[in-house]
């Protein structure tokens, strides 16, 4: 029996340092071919014609936002759970986020809470919506209303890479897919990492532009463009992990099959449903328990040696930066799921032992062991 299960486990093997080695005794430390042949390779694993890397998961939202010409006086539409980083940009740009509730089963945005909340929309321009924990979002319904309205779609998969709908990769459904390489998702780079992915080449070229002061091919300053690059270290080690992103995700889909079977039947907790025809990729394991009883819950498993997170603990424009700068927007569906989240330790190094070691925990918590 496992004595501690951490919460998370980033891997990083010889062949990724030795590859940085390289990379370091090359010189070429920006702008290379690390970072060309990365974006080619995860063009490829998403199948879209262009992937642009950029420094993080925020920057990819920001300039894919930007390059879809968002602005002053447009709505868009996001999901009322999701992390800050999905609705910041929409502020940042002078644009009004507009909260949509979530589907209670699959924690994603609610398909008919957006078709509401479009046709109450005076200006509505675009939809972002988050692949969260790793569960694709109801994408043929939500691409059904944005033909119908002529919105944009931004898919922020920081949580979902290769993710599937009817084996079609997320990032390749909306006009721009957004990707994070934060240390604990899925895969990394090592360090702070993104990539837009786009089927759209003007689009691709004006991010690619953005992303370098504004400079075009030709070495003008075309745009107002920050630096917001990738550096050719990250790249390499983006490259090495993405290779290993497929069998990684079938460790924690075993994971939570695993975890399903032990905790289905748990009384104390409410575990997460699959939907027929997508492919989930756990980048977290988020089980339910009562309201009230969250603390109770973390702070039982951690005595046991089992780490938990929470993703999140409030809507995000309940959070302060938000609340002051939008109008109040109800979301109780979001609001409830927000106060009895619990995300189990989830990676694709989880033994059989410490799953054990987690459901005896979690069944022990159900049990009245406290």
């Amino acid at each position: 029996m496992s004595e501690s299960v951490p919460f998370t486990d980033i891997a990083m093997d010889d062949a990724m340092v030795e590859r940085v080695e390289a990379v370091l005794r090359s010189g070429r430390h920006v702008k290379g071919p690390e970072c060309e042949t990365f974006e080619a390779n995860f063009a490829a694993a998403c199948e879209t014609d262009h992937a642009v890397a950029v420094s993080n998961g925020t920057a990819a939202l920001l300039l894919g936002m930007k390059a879809l010409d968002i602005g002053p006086g447009d709505e868009v539409f996001v999901p009322a759970h999701t992390y800050f980083a999905t609705v910041s940009p929409v502020l940042e740009l002078g644009a009004t986020p507009r909260f949509v509730d979530i589907d209670p089963e699959r924690y994603t945005m609610d398909t008919d809470a957006l078709q509401d909340a479009v046709a109450a929309s005076e200006s509505p321009a675009a939809v972002a919506v988050t692949h969260m924990h790793g569960q694709p979002a109801a994408m043929d319904e939500l691409l059904a209303i944005a033909d119908n309205h002529d919105l944009r779609v931004i898919e922020d998969a920081a949580q979902a890479h290769l993710a599937t709908v009817d084996d079609r990769p997320v990032g390749s459904l909306g006009d721009i897919g957004c990707f994070s390489f934060y240390p604990t998702k899925n895969m990394t780079v090592g360090g702070d990492g993104g990539m837009v992915t786009t089927d759209d080449e003007t689009l691709a070229d004006h991010i690619r532009a953005l992303r370098n002061h504004g400079r075009d091919e030709s070495g003008e300053h075309v745009a107002l463009g920050l630096n917001y690059r990738l550096d050719e270290t990250n790249a390499a080690v983006g490259d090495e992990q993405l290779a290993r992103l497929p069998s990684w995700i079938d460790g924690r889909r075993e994971a939570a099959a695993a975890y399903d079977d032990r905790l289905d039947a748990c009384s104390a907790v409410v575990t997460p449903a699959t939907v027929e025809g997508a492919t989930h990729v756990y980048h977290h394991y988020p089980v339910q328990v009562p309201a009230g009883e969250r603390e109770a819950f973390r702070a039982f498993l951690d005595e046991r040696g089992v780490s938990t997170g929470v993703h999140y603990d409030r809507t995000v424009q309940a959070q302060p930066a938000v609340r002051e700068r939008v109008d109040a927007s109800e979301t109780p569906v979001a609001a409830e799921y927000c106060a009895r989240t619990v995300s189990l330790p989830m990676h694709p190094r989880l033994s059989d032992d410490d799953i054990a070691t987690v459901c005896d925990a979690v069944e022990a918590f159900a049990e009245g062991e406290r």
